[in-house]
């Protein structure tokens, strides 16, 4: 049997003390199996930030333990903890996170410089991944020459591009508007039909809606964890009342 890429047990998190303090995360357990696709959905103050700051090794839990690709991430230092971030994750932002005046080619090669890969095969890497977000023909476009929605997906190709073990998205769509909504997600659909592992989160029910599975989080429990069949998926825009951003 492969591991987990993720196996979280008895997450706690909490900020302040006394009257100040909050429980931002109760007790929370969580196993994401090798191509899983996993959407985390709460309302503001549900825990989800916090989550995610945990589970891309951005912050450490109260108590608790979380294992990444079979690596107990809180027994790392500081240095073993950046490599394995590094290595083991591939994050996607909200607001894309893209250098500006840069090519997206150069874009999606830099966790590659960064690595010290040789140029000329960051490069094939690099269109490669941008071929795979169907980009390669705007490889040498910088960022204010693009789309939201293309600039999200160079920002999901640079997060391939390290092979990583998990797809790690905050609101990946929060900033798109319909029609770029469905782009992306129609790249995450194929990335996950690829067996890539994938955990997402947001607060849009169509986004969710997409994933395999949807997680719930209310005031830092988890209140649902449900298998979706690909027929209980509803397409971005179906939902009446979204409107166009």
């Amino acid at each position: 049997m492969t591991r987990p890429v993720l196996e979280v047990r008895g997450l706690r998190k909490t900020y302040g003390t006394g009257e100040a303090t909050v429980h931002a995360l109760r007790g929370v357990s969580l196993l994401v199996e090798r191509g899983d696709y996993v959407a985390v959905m709460g309302s503001s103050g549900s825990g989800k930030s916090t989550l995610m700051n945990i589970l891309g090794a951005l912050d450490g839990p109260g108590s608790g333990t979380y294992l990444l690709d079979g690596v107990d991430v809180s027994r790392l230092a500081d240095r073993q903890l950046a490599l394995a971030r590094n290595r083991l994750i591939g994050f996607i932002f909200q607001a894309f996170n893209l250098i500006p005046r840069t090519s997206a080619l150069a874009n999606v090669e830099l966790p590659l410089a960064y690595a010290g890969v040789r140029p000329r095969q960051r490069r094939e890497r690099a269109m490669a991944a941008l071929a795979l977000v169907g980009l390669a023909d705007r490889a040498r476009h910088e960022p204010n020459q693009l789309s939201g929605g293309q600039q999200q997906r160079v920002a999901v190709a640079r997060a391939l591009v390290t092979e990583p073990a998990l797809l790690l998205a905050d609101e990946p769509t929060g900033n798109l508007d319909t029609r770029s909504t469905a782009d992306v997600l129609e790249v995450f659909d194929q990335l996950s039909a690829a067996g890539r592992t994938i955990v997402l989160i947001t607060h849009e029910p169509e986004v969710g809606d997409r994933a395999k599975r949807l997680i719930r989080l209310v005031d830092g429990r988890i209140v649902t964890d449900v298998r979706q069949s690909p027929l209980d998926r509803v397409p971005v825009g179906a939902r009446p009342g979204r409107p166009g951003r």
